[in-house]
């Protein structure tokens, strides 16, 4: 039985980008719905038919429900060992689960004032204290972990892993709003930028016409 990815609005939902991109870049094949966000309580209903949380990643695999995107990610690195979502070697391993659950639960102001809008033209914006410190610690991750794994190659850990696609939607967040960053991070955002799913995810999102005004007002 096929798994089953239970998406938002590809412009628009981070979270539901990071599992998708997780498992189109690990080979892991699975049959997608997208259900647009925002738009009314038959939308909500639809979700509500897959998870009880009512929310945007979902995964479905046979009997097993799987909500949000960490946890999705986890379900498959179990459910497919030799697809590599996590490092091999125990410390690295426990180095991007780490950074990968950073990710999850923080950086909260970055996302409130650079929301994920793939068709917002690029330009700069005046960022609060807090966002100005979520993008310095951001960018001391980035370059820590291609200062240590950099030798095994061009992503986080080397290999892709799971920690870059929990990261997958801040390389559009720094794209999207013009934010300077370092020589060593851009490379990484112009490797990211180059992953086969993350283009996927990216020109399929471009080609969506569904327009949430709470997103539009900058």
């Amino acid at each position: 039985m096929s798994l089953t990815l239970i998406i938002g609005n590809k412009n628009y939902s981070s979270w539901s980008m990071r599992p998708w991109v997780a498992l189109r870049a690990a080979g892991i094949a699975f049959d997608e719905v997208l259900i647009p966000l925002y738009t009314g309580d038959a939308d909500k209903q639809r979700i509500l038919r897959y998870t009880r949380s009512g929310k945007v990643p979902a995964l479905v695999d046979g009997d097993v429900t799987v909500w949000d995107s960490l946890a999705i990610i986890e379900y498959a690195a179990e459910r497919f060992p030799d697809a590599g979502l996590w490092p091999a070697e125990r410390a690295a391993r426990a180095h991007a689960r780490a950074v990968s659950a950073e990710m999850h639960s923080s950086f909260m102001a970055l996302r409130r004032e650079c929301g994920m809008n793939l068709h917002r033209p690029v330009r700069a914006k005046a960022l609060s204290a807090e966002a100005t410190a979520d993008v310095a610690r951001i960018q001391e991750i980035f370059t820590d972990c291609r200062a240590r794994y950099g030798q095994f190659g061009a992503y986080l850990f080397g290999p892709f892993t799971a920690a870059d696609a929990m990261y997958a939607p801040v390389i559009h967040r720094l794209r999207t709003y013009a934010i300077p960053v370092s020589a060593p991070v851009r490379a990484y955002m112009e490797t990211m930028q180059a992953l086969p799913a993350f283009r996927a995810w990216t020109e399929a999102g471009l080609a969506e016409t569904v327009l949430i005004e709470r997103f539009e007002n900058d």
